[in-house]
């Protein structure tokens, strides 16, 4: 594979390139549009002199790959374009668009394909097998599992969900076409007809697919959860600076390929002169940017470090809150003494699967806290957040 991106694409190895991207995705399209028109004119033929909806079935699902390559040439196209004033974050997004266009026409596709699959069951008509057209259909298997092996390998290499859709797509109509294949053997060996069931299993395989893919291509569009891998290395490469003791709220927004951006809360030493904590959190923002191609953004949290009182008071708390689960966190915690009641203020993260109500929550953490101490007052801000809180070992 590497040397058919190399004998094509122009500097191949720099997958860094938004030019090479783009490149990956013209060489893609074209090869998808050939070799699914190909297999099209192929089947159609086959189908039509065999009377065969099973193999028709699955020439309709071969057109529309080739115009699923169309879709996802052009989207590499527009999502290659750099940021204007009516889209700031760029158009790495259309990627993800023709996507879902692409699953949307796969879907139609597979309805269209089972009506025409049910009425070959009610009216059945007689299928004319032979040992060239199976030995044809075989070779279409062939050139299937090398598209596959195209796609998947071109995604891989420039991280597209758009192609690596595309790869499974192709593996599934490996699946479909040896089912046509298998039916051809049995009705050329033993006159049995299972034509028009054939092309309903091939219909249903490609309706399930289709919707499969649009779930897969619409998850970005949704706001899907960062990569833990991205997490985990954003997190340890801000934590490595000195003057960084800590972070929480971390967000990260992706906007297709070479277009991420980011925003954190940085706990700093409060006894730290602002100047020397702000010089810290721009060399950050800085190297991120250049080491990892994240825009991010960081807010300086001052944390006080150096009284023993609050330091023995935040871990009391912290203990009494993961004593409710062990995966909820604490930070932003303060405390304001006062000559009848202190009052503590701090953030809690929930994880998304933690059942108990905020409110409810809120009152457990309180009841809780002021067994250790009645004059005790809490403010308490609940986030479900995208990543816990963060603290240097």
């Amino acid at each position: 594979m590497k040397l058919l991106f190399r004998m094509f694409i122009k500097n191949a190895d720099d997958t860094t390139d938004p030019a090479v991207r783009n490149d990956y995705g013209k060489f893609t399209g074209i090869f998808g549009i050939c070799s699914n028109a190909v297999l099209f004119l192929v089947k159609i033929i086959i189908g039509t002199i065999t009377s065969s909806i099973s193999v028709t079935a699955d020439a309709m699902n071969n057109l529309c790959d080739a115009g699923s390559s169309v879709i996802t040439m052009f989207g590499f196209k527009i999502a290659g374009k750099p940021a204007d004033a009516k889209h700031p974050y760029g158009h790495a997004r259309m990627e993800y668009i023709s996507g879902l266009i692409v699953s949307s026409l796969i879907t139609a596709i597979g309805f269209d394909l089972l009506i025409g699959s049910v009425e070959k069951i009610i009216t059945p008509t007689q299928t004319k097998h032979s040992l060239v057209s199976v030995i044809i259909l075989i070779s279409t298997v062939l050139v299937k599992l090398f598209q596959g092996a195209v796609y998947r390998s071109a995604g891989k290499r420039i991280n597209s969900t758009s192609l690596i859709a595309s790869s499974t797509d192709s593996i599934n109509d490996v699946i479909s076409t040896t089912v046509v294949v298998i039916g051809s053997v049995i009705g050329l060996t033993t006159g049995i007809t299972l034509d028009g069931w054939l092309g309903t299993a091939v219909a249903l395989f490609v309706i399930y697919s289709g919707i499969k893919l649009i779930i897969e291509t619409s998850d970005p569009l949704l706001g899907s959860a960062p990569d833990e891998s991205l997490v985990e290395e954003l997190s340890e490469k801000i934590l490595s600076y000195d003057g960084v003791i800590g972070i929480h709220d971390l967000v990260v927004h992706n906007y297709g390929f070479g277009r991420c951006f980011a925003s954190v809360h940085a706990e700093v030493p409060a006894s730290t002169n602002v100047m020397i904590s702000h010089d810290t959190i721009d060399n950050i923002e800085f190297d991120v940017l250049e080491s990892m191609n994240i825009h991010l953004v960081i807010h300086l949290d001052p944390v006080e470090t150096d009284n023993p009182k609050i330091n023995e008071l935040r871990q009391i708390i912290e203990s009494i809150v993961k004593s409710k689960n062990e995966l909820i966190t604490m930070h932003d915690f303060r405390v304001v003494f006062g000559d009848t009641h202190t009052n503590l203020i701090f953030d809690v993260n929930l994880p998304f699967d933690y059942k108990v109500d905020d409110d409810e929550f809120c009152s457990m953490i309180t009841k809780d806290i002021r067994k250790v101490n009645p004059t005790y007052n809490t403010v308490i801000t609940v986030d479900r957040n995208y990543m816990n809180s963060r603290k240097k070992n």
